[in-house]
């Protein structure tokens, strides 16, 4: 069952995100408004938020302004939303929806997509890279080269590829969990580790960070997986039973729904554990678990 005050706290800060993404998203005009509009149709649709929320607590460890914090949350919406756009596309996942409504490729156009999700992506880095992000601009260019990492062939490009490359193959568990590490736990990790660069941390602060959150992106991966074997399009915002039409292995075919959900709550628990440097500081870090094990979309 849902923590109410989890719940809250991250519809707080999803309103936060929405506010400040409204005002940072280039508005429709001129000759490149469509792009404009499509960015922000994509991104201000609505969603969890859920790597924004866990930018925010793990920033409020260090005591990091909460302004600094917003930046670099609204900065990782963007590139989650710009991965969403381009997994939509007809030539990968080809998935007409998405949080409830019409993928951005159906509602515009499949070129306009591509553009909008290009533009979200450098868009990202162009908040990181700004004075108002960070005075100190090494603290600025770790968030560039941290963010570039989990982005890029190393991180949640390269797990795509994978992901594209292994339909109707047979991967082993230990396949599986590198493909997520990359596609789904990159951009986790870097969104738990930026609030330990922002806050000039130090390495073990950063370790266990990181540590959570590998984790918690793992069990993350393991309930979409039963998600989107169980669940309704409905209920998720998009198209359920897409894995196993395209003959993809997942948690939830390799475990068993069963295993599967026990292996989620043990690395749920290994999570918590990784945040004992923080004594009662990371209690919300530490209750964002429970939000990954029993979310229902």
């Amino acid at each position: 069952m849902a923590d109410p005050s989890l719940s809250q706290a991250m519809e707080d800060t999803a309103a936060d995100v929405e506010l400040l993404l409204d005002r940072l998203l280039p508005m429709p005009e001129g000759p490149e408004g469509r792009v404009a509009e499509a960015m922000r149709y994509a991104t201000l649709g609505g969603g969890k938020r859920f790597r924004p929320y866990l930018a925010c607590e793990a920033a409020k460890l260090f005591t990091v302004s909460e302004d600094r914090a917003l930046r670099t949350a609204a900065a990782i919406e963007c590139v989650h939303t710009y991965s969403l756009v381009h997994d939509d596309l007809p030539c990968m996942d080809d998935d007409d929806l998405r949080r409830g409504r019409p993928s951005t490729h159906k509602a515009f156009d499949e070129a306009t997509a591509v553009l909008a999700g290009d533009a979200l992506l450098t868009f990202a880095f162009e908040i990181l890279g700004d004075a108002d992000t960070h005075d100190d601009y090494r603290v600025r260019c770790d968030l560039v080269l941290g963010l570039a990492k989990a982005v890029g062939t190393h991180g949640m490009v390269g797990g795509q590829m994978i992901d594209m490359a292994s339909e109707g193959t047979i991967l082993d568990i230990g396949a599986l969990t590198r493909l997520q590490q990359l596609k789904t736990g990159a951009l986790i990790a870097f969104a738990c580790e930026s609030g330990a660069i922002l806050g000039k941390a130090s390495k073990d602060a950063h370790h266990a960070l990181h540590a959570y959150a590998h984790d918690l992106g793992l069990a993350y991966q393991i309930i979409d997986d039963l998600l989107d074997e169980e669940g309704d399009s409905a209920t998720l915002g998009k198209t359920a039973g897409k894995d196993r039409a395209k003959g993809k292995a997942t948690f939830a075919t390799i475990l068993g729904p069963e295993r599967a959900r026990e292996q989620a709550g043990m690395l749920a628990d290994q999570a918590i554990q990784h945040l004992d440097l923080f004594d009662e500081k990371a209690d919300s870090l530490r209750s964002a678990t429970s939000f990954v094990i029993n979310r229902s979309a």
